[in-house]
């Protein structure tokens, strides 16, 4: 008898299924049924973590027969294939991108990228500018940093897994919510969770010092129950964050600071890089836009033009 459930991970070859039969449910090994990847999916993945799905068949041979629709999803340009996209996560409430000022520093242009694709796909996003510790003596760093995307319209919680810092305010937005946890390697993702969730038999690895670089620790998105209620899905590090499906007069869409003042603009189909009378780069010049973000902008137009 077909039965429905949630996608709790995804190894590519196996998807691990939690149903939603007695107490909490059971969790299935399941494969997909090949003709999931036939129905002109341009994904590496056609299955993801957070996806509703039908599965039928035995506990021990178990296949994934329909994904059910998506209210939305975190999409990304799959690595070395500028055509083929791959999608990160399914059906999540909040994503928190973690980032990291130092050791390592996580690059702006990835952060805008991020939140770029989070408007995109209608998913709220809250940055988590985690190992607060080591920021003490760095203050005007910090401020700057909350000033850009507190400016931009987006929340940014300060965190450290090491001295308590930020995390009850962390679990307040995990509370009854499914939120995906993404970030570049070395952030403190993993650690974290561990934080949040000290019963999770969470992995961490230590800074590469060679490479400045954080090791891989996460092989596989997986969505773990939290004891205060809710999911968190947590993410391997992303090193890059190609857009796509985005196309070149829609980008600044998804910029919200942009959106407040381009009705401003002297023409309607204003692209916001040359055009005389532009309400967005009078804003920039004026402090009232971060440069930092319209830079973002105009390499994510240049990025675009390179992957038609």
């Amino acid at each position: 008898m077909p039965m429905e459930g949630t996608v709790v991970r995804a190894t590519g070859s196996w998807y691990e299924v939690l149903t939603e039969d007695g107490d909490g449910g059971k969790r299935v090994d399941c494969r997909i049924r090949g003709r999931l990847r036939l129905k002109g999916v341009r994904s590496t993945n056609p299955v993801v973590v957070g996806d509703r799905v039908v599965i039928e068949g035995e506990a021990t041979d178990s296949v994934i027969t329909k994904i059910l629709p998506r209210r939305n999803y975190i999409i990304r340009r799959a690595s070395n294939l500028s055509k083929e996209s791959h999608i990160i996560a399914a059906n999540v409430d909040r994503a928190l991108l973690v980032v990291t000022l130092f050791d390592p520093a996580t690059p702006v242009e990835f952060v805008d990228r991020f939140l770029v694709t989070c408007e995109a796909y209608h998913v709220p996003v809250t940055i988590v500018l985690s190992k607060a510790d080591l920021l003490r003596g760095a203050l005007e760093v910090v401020e700057e940093f909350g000033n850009i995307y507190q400016g931009a319209g987006y929340d940014v919680l300060e965190v450290s897994a090491v001295d308590g810092t930020g995390v009850e305010a962390v679990k307040a937005l995990l509370r009854d919510h499914t939120t995906l946890l993404a970030g570049n390697s070395g952030v403190g993702k993993s650690t974290l969770v561990a934080a949040i969730e000290p019963g999770l038999d969470i992995r961490t690895g230590a800074i590469s010092e060679s490479h400045h670089k954080g090791r891989h620790t996460t092989t596989f998105s997986t969505m773990y129950a939290l004891s205060g209620g809710g999911f968190i899905i947590d993410t391997p590090g992303i090193k890059g964050f190609g857009l796509i499906d985005i196309g070149d007069n829609e980008l600044w869409h998804y910029f919200p600071e942009m959106m407040r003042v381009a009705p401003g603009c002297k023409f309607y189909n204003c692209t916001h890089t040359h055009e005389p009378g532009c309400a967005v780069v009078a804003a920039v010049e004026r402090g009232e836009i971060s440069a930092s973000r319209y830079e973002s902008y105009l390499k994510m137009r240049e990025d675009d033009e390179k992957h038609r």
